[in-house]
């Protein structure tokens, strides 16, 4: 009996011991409001999500300043700068570096590759991080690449995970902003590689019915020409 209950308390401590690593390393979700944070960046202090209300913004993460893959990173984004504010969305960078040194590396990159990055960056003591899940103790003590697509309520859309040897594709960063707002706007979903899904092309998709009337309507109403289903379930159109 009482080697049963020591091994009862090992696990029981262990499950505690997990418990409390979740707890300091959780992270938001999905439909979670971004966490209100007060922070230092290259272009003075910002309170997030509150000063860009009616925003979209995208904050990414990246390991460290000084860094390769974190320099493509940082000019890929400032080359798509204009096409994420025609979305209506900002950009915001990060990294566990102190704030001269971020515009150290700003006048780097302007000098040496001629690109201005104009937006912010933000100065993290780590509590950034924290809150935002971004240190991952099976990838090291820097900050994972991650991205955080928010919307204009502040709400998180979308969460993406990259590993410090991989770069990101800033298109796709793009293109999420850009299908999520289309999908908002028009109550629709988006297929596959939109907009050159390999069976609907640039149609996007119409939520499924969800009881058997509005099934039965989908496919007199493609009969009718107001748009195309393979069956009731999958049906897509193109937006005007």
């Amino acid at each position: 009996m009482l080697r049963v209950a020591l091994i009862f308390r090992a696990r029981s401590d262990n499950l505690f011991i997990a418990m409390d690593e979740m707890e300091k390393t959780s992270m938001p979700l999905l439909g979670d409001r971004f966490p209100e944070l007060e922070v230092v960046t290259t272009k003075g202090k910002m309170s997030l999500p509150n000063d860009l209300v009616g925003k979209w913004f995208v904050l990414f993460s990246h390991p460290a300043d000084f860094t390769p893959v974190c320099t493509t990173e940082f000019v890929a984004f400032q080359k798509r700068y204009e096409q994420f504010k025609q979305l209506n969305c900002e950009l915001i960078g990060l990294s566990v570096d102190q704030v001269f040194a971020h515009i150290k590396w700003e006048e780097w990159i302007e000098k040496n590759l001629e690109t201005t990055i104009e937006f912010p960056i933000i100065a993290d003591t780590g509590k950034v991080a924290k809150t935002l899940g971004l240190i991952h103790p099976g990838k090291g003590t820097n900050t994972v690449r991650a991205v955080f697509v928010v919307d204009a309520q502040g709400f998180i859309r979308t969460i993406l995970y990259y590993p410090q040897e991989l770069g990101r594709n800033m298109d796709e960063i793009v293109r999420i902003v850009k299908a999520l707002q289309i999908a908002d706007e028009n109550d629709v979903a988006m297929p596959a590689n939109w907009p050159e899904n390999e069976l609907v092309k640039d149609h996007v998709i119409i939520p499924p019915a969800t009881d058997t009337k509005t099934a039965k309507q989908r496919l007199e109403k493609a009969q009718q020409g107001e748009f195309e289903c393979f069956d009731w379930w999958l049906c897509h159109k193109k937006l005007d």
